[in-house]
């Protein structure tokens, strides 16, 4: 009656163990506080954030090229050695010159430029949510790692557990004569492979730990069932329309194809002729070393003179340079056309294969569901059949093997079903911050705010502070072992 009890308590806690991704814990993270931290934090996210703020620069570079431009130098000039021909050959000089150009038509370079940079700016902000959308989808699936880990590694230590009392059960019905050697035998095998097995539970709910603190940046605990995924189609269609018009790789690449058209516009213009408008001011002072004139006295020490104008460049032969440009550029171009074709075709797949993961996963969890109700029975008739001699110990340790096994799998499927589910939300582009409702915790990274900050400034000596890292390290986190959380 002891040994009953005992194996009834077990297969409790093995079936509780088994629910773990339905039943919420008391208290634990839960998967919002793990996106938002990671959204907060990450580094892979911050430097891509900060490879967009370089990006938005592009147009303030592309700008200043249409825009008025001065600069001044200065010469101190010391003549070592006097031509014997001069009379007022000076000792030195000092002189200065003011130049100031403004261009005033560049063949549409510029304005050309500035239309490609703009385009690329818009595809770096696809590239942003397509970074946000993949770091969420790692961190779901590192999320459900850990929870799949945890049932896991509590399943298999249930299972030692029963093993072992069905073990000193065999062994006490050997010494009365009731069981042979064989059976303590085949008992003794089963349980060091299920400790086996325990251990390599725990090692692999130790890695899933580890790989959550990489993205996540803290260590889990007690992690709570995740909520229902928001947005999931009714038909692949709908989730191919949705792919079509949100997918942000698509976009960057389309975006990146326009752009890569301004530039052959930019490419041509350098055979157009360059108008520009101009004015210089000089400025010469031989600091008292002008020799005096014969017959005119003093010569005049302090020399100024300006000069405005308008200059025109017209470009007549350039070794067929700008020829080859253009083509190089109109190739590119056509790269990046084929490239966009190419990123569609890969969206497709990915939707497609992310449809038929998920709608597999809800079906395997059905069929596992329902292996793991005639599992349970199973295992109650073949233990009730071996107390009256009908089976051996060999068919009870069998019908417990099946049964941890479907209750794996079963683990396993519901998490293999949201992870799918959320790869699909990511493959339509709908997998980022704003989609999730992170808005709530706080407000989003607004790629836009840096763009119209710099986008208008124009003068020279402006700088931002020094950089550094918004990313939180994770060096003071102890490493992780496979011990199963208290609940």
């Amino acid at each position: 009656m002891a040994r009953k009890a005992a194996i009834t308590g077990l297969k409790a806690a093995a079936l509780a163990c088994a629910s773990l991704l339905v039943t919420p814990p008391a208290m634990g993270d839960t998967l919002r506080e793990a996106l938002a931290q990671a959204y907060a934090s990450n580094p892979q996210l911050q430097a891509a954030r900060a490879q967009l703020r370089a990006t938005d620069e592009s147009v303030v570079i592309q700008r200043a090229a249409g825009l008025p431009s001065a600069d001044l130098s200065g010469n101190l000039t010391e003549f070592l050695k006097q031509s014997s021909a001069s009379f007022i050959a000076p000792e030195r000089s000092l002189s200065a010159n003011l130049n100031l150009g403004v261009p005033l038509f560049s063949g549409g370079s510029v304005r050309n430029g500035i239309l490609a940079a703009e385009n690329r700016i818009e595809a770096g902000r696809a590239d942003l949510r397509s970074t946000e959308s993949a770091i969420f989808a790692q961190v779901v699936a590192a999320y459900m790692d850990v929870i799949r880990g945890e049932a896991v590694a509590a399943l298999s230590a249930g299972n030692v557990a029963v093993l072992e009392v069905n073990l000193q059960a065999t062994s006490d019905r050997f010494e009365i004569g009731d069981l042979t050697r064989t059976d303590v035998a085949q008992s003794a095998s089963r349980l060091a492979l299920a400790r086996a097995d325990l251990r390599t539970a725990q090692a692999n709910l130790a890695i899933a730990r580890e790989n959550y603190i990489a993205l996540v940046g803290q260590a889990p605990s007690d992690l709570q069932p995740p909520p229902p995924l928001p947005g999931l189609p009714a038909s692949v269609d709908d989730a191919e329309e949705l792919a079509l018009a949100s997918n942000p790789d698509l976009i960057a690449a389309r975006e990146r194809a326009e752009a890569a058209g301004f530039d052959v516009r930019v490419a041509g213009a350098g055979r157009l002729p360059r108008l520009e408008a101009f004015a210089t001011g000089g400025y010469q002072n031989f600091l008292g070393t002008l020799g005096a004139i014969p017959g005119a006295g003093t010569a005049q020490q302090v020399n100024t003179s300006a000069q405005a104008g308008i200059r025109v460049t017209v470009p007549l032969f350039q070794g067929g340079r700008v020829a080859a440009q253009q083509r190089q550029a109109q190739q590119q171009a056509l790269a990046a056309l084929e490239q966009a074709i190419g990123t569609e075709r890969q969206v497709l797949a990915q939707v497609r294969a992310a449809w038929q993961n998920w709608r597999a996963a809800n079906a395997i969890i059905a069929s596992t569901q329902a292996a793991v109700d005639a599992a349970e029975l199973s295992l109650e008739g073949v233990r009730a059949e071996n107390t009256i001699g009908n089976r051996q110990i060999l068919d009870v340790l069998n019908a417990e093997q099946e049964l941890l096994a479907a209750r794996v799998q079963l683990v396993t499927a519901r998490r293999n079903e949201y992870v799918a589910g959320f790869n699909l939300l990511a493959a339509m582009g709908r997998a980022e911050a704003r989609d999730l409702g992170l808005d709530a915790n706080g407000p989003l990274y607004d790629p836009v705010v840096n763009y119209d900050r710099v986008r208008g400034q124009v003068w020279d000596w402006q700088r931002d502070p020094e950089p550094l890292p918004r990313a939180t390290r994770t060096v003071d986190i102890g490493p992780q072992d496979g011990e199963i959380s208290a609940n």
